[in-house]
């Protein structure tokens, strides 16, 4: 990859990359440190990236880093009973938005991912499994019981009244 290339990179898939981590880390601040790294990482094995490649191997890189930054700062945890009634029902919601965030929030990381790799982003299976280090049907496993636990949530009228 050329510099010019790096830059077109820098062009096309930063604003992506920023949501996508942004979504998964729901800190500003810390989904920029995770993506410049990305792009930190990339420039520094330009010469072995083609570009054609820049796309995935960013999401690759920003993906793990964003593992590895959530395991050292230990913000996000996962919910251990998902089922367990939470202090949203509490809350009256009237946004679309905010009740898909919540819902999001109370997925794992994993299917967070997921979900806003296929959903949001429009990856293919195969991709997202370049990406996440899973195969192809691990994705559809996996994707299919994270939108079956968006779905239980989001019937509920008390989530999202």
């Amino acid at each position: 990859m050329t510099e010019k290339e790096y830059n077109k990179c820098v062009d096309l898939y930063s604003d992506n990359l920023f949501r996508f981590i942004v979504k998964n880390l729901g800190h500003t601040e810390d989904a920029r440190d995770v993506v410049q790294n990305a792009f930190e990482i990339l420039w520094k094995h330009c010469q072995e990236v083609p570009f054609e490649k820049g796309k995935s191997y960013l999401f690759t890189v920003a993906y793990h880093n964003m593992i590895d930054h959530v395991r050292k700062v230990k913000r996000i945890t996962l919910v251990e009973n998902f089922k367990e009634e939470s202090r949203i029902a509490d809350t009256n919601v009237h946004n679309a938005r905010e009740v898909m965030e919540k819902a999001l929030a109370r997925l794992s990381e994993v299917q967070r991912s997921l979900i806003l790799l296929k959903d949001y982003e429009g990856y293919s299976y195969e991709e997202i499994g370049t990406i996440m280090e899973l195969n192809p049907s691990q994705v559809k496993v996996y994707l299919h019981r994270a939108r079956l636990h968006l779905k239980e949530y989001l019937v509920k009228m008390q989530n999202v009244i």
